[in-house]
């Protein structure tokens, strides 16, 4: 037998608030409560399920639009057709955090190359080309590499990134497309190694790889072909294993 509880009891128990509760009965998240005599809002054991449910879509990323999407699979009582749902919104916006880790952090490349540009040169006068006030720290003429975070030995390549901003969405979809043809990812010491298809064009693999290495000299490429087939091997420092990982995916 199901217990009923008032919007206070479901508030604590779920870590809404009863404003978000009475938002979501009012856009149709929630089915309409059932009252008391006096009016107040009694909900049942099935509505903190789903509310747990709505909690998890929510710490994936799931709008609200989204959610109620799902609702609606989960209504028919089945795993299968809600997990077949959330898996694809769960990959579209794991696409998505990919894309963003690499661009915030060739735009940390570019903020830290512009606050290095703001201290080598003071005009006395008006600001100039060369104060950073009013030149693009990108228009630099020789981008030089600067650290993203971590501690790196001062001997190995710092991790950093010189591509320039304009550059970046060209670059991610020249690597989406190659990616493409990945059959399967497994880690590796310091990384992790890609196994291609056969359909995979290695001269642009190739060019790739030599591109990536000059921006990003804190990466190391190797293709290998053996008896598991054509891979392509990526390692990093550990602190930058969160950018090899946006950039080339997790390994299974």
């Amino acid at each position: 037998m199901s217990t009923s509880y008032k919007i206070k009891d479901v508030a604590d128990r779920s870590g809404f608030t009863a404003a978000t509760l009475r938002y979501y009965e009012e856009i149709g998240l929630l089915p309409e409560a059932s009252r008391t005599p006096a009016g107040y809002r009694l909900y049942d054991d099935r509505t903190l399920d789903r509310l747990a449910f709505i909690s998890r879509a929510k710490q994936l990323g799931c709008s609200l639009d989204e959610i109620s999407e799902l609702t609606v699979a989960w209504d028919g009582g089945h795993c299968g057709p809600v997990q077949d749902r959330l898996r694809t919104l769960v990959a579209d916006k794991l696409a998505s955090a990919r894309q963003q880790i690499v661009g915030l952090t060739a735009l940390t490349t570019d903020l830290q190359r512009a606050a290095a540009m703001l201290q080598t040169h003071r005009p006395d006068g008006p600001c100039d080309e060369n104060c950073g006030c009013v030149t693009d720290a990108s228009d630099a003429a020789v981008p030089q590499p600067v650290s993203l975070g971590g501690k790196p030995d001062q001997a190995a390549a710092p991790i950093a990134c010189t591509l320039r901003p304009e550059s970046i969405d060209r670059r991610l979809d020249d690597w989406r497309h190659l990616l493409a043809h990945v059959e399967r990812r497994e880690p590796i010491d310091g990384g992790l190694r890609a196994t291609l298809g056969p359909a995979t064009p290695l001269g642009e693999l190739m060019r790739l790889a030599a591109a990536e290495q000059d921006c990003c000299q804190f990466f190391t490429f190797a293709i290998t072909i053996d008896s598991r087939g054509t891979a392509l091997e990526v390692r990093a420092p550990h602190d930058a294993l969160p950018v090899l990982h946006s950039l080339f995916g997790q390994p299974a």
